[in-house]
């Protein structure tokens, strides 16, 4: 049995219907990294930002999506979600700031360096928004009166 029952007055959540947030958000991982691969791998070449740039909005977009599942979830543990997305956040972006001082002290051209930058804001909002999610799903809550 696990740890924590649920009462008569609670919704179990690990039962409900919930959105795909957790798949679109590897998607969106999986869209960054290519881009950022693709981008690393023809930085000291004169090449098109297209691709990466493609890959980066839709990217974006996937990002964007899962904030709008997330915003129409009415009975949800958002005490939990936002005690862990908040700290995950807070590491998330000191390894996004200590990559963008990498390309910057590397004098990345000013093109590709606002592509990883792109890069690099959605990924420290995706990968907490992740950890939240994952964790807060599982968490039961009170239904509102």
């Amino acid at each position: 049995m696990s740890g924590h029952e649920v009462g008569p007055d609670e919704i179990d959540l690990r039962q409900a219907e919930l959105p795909p947030v957790t798949n679109l958000a590897i998607v969106t991982l999986a869209l960054l990294v290519s881009g950022g691969v693709y981008l690393a791998a023809q930085l000291n070449r004169s090449t098109s930002l297209v691709v990466p740039g493609i890959l980066v909005g839709a990217a974006v977009l996937c990002l964007l999506a899962n904030v709008v599942m997330l915003t129409r979830l009415k009975e949800f543990a958002w005490g939990s979600f936002f005690l862990v997305g908040k700290w995950a956040l807070l590491g998330y972006v000191v390894i996004a700031g200590v990559l963008e001082f990498v390309f910057v002290y590397d004098h990345t051209p000013a093109r590709e360096l606002s592509l990883f930058t792109v890069m690099l804001v959605v990924f420290a909002v995706n990968v907490p928004l992740l950890l939240a999610y994952s964790v807060a799903r599982y968490q039961p809550v009170s239904p509102r009166n």
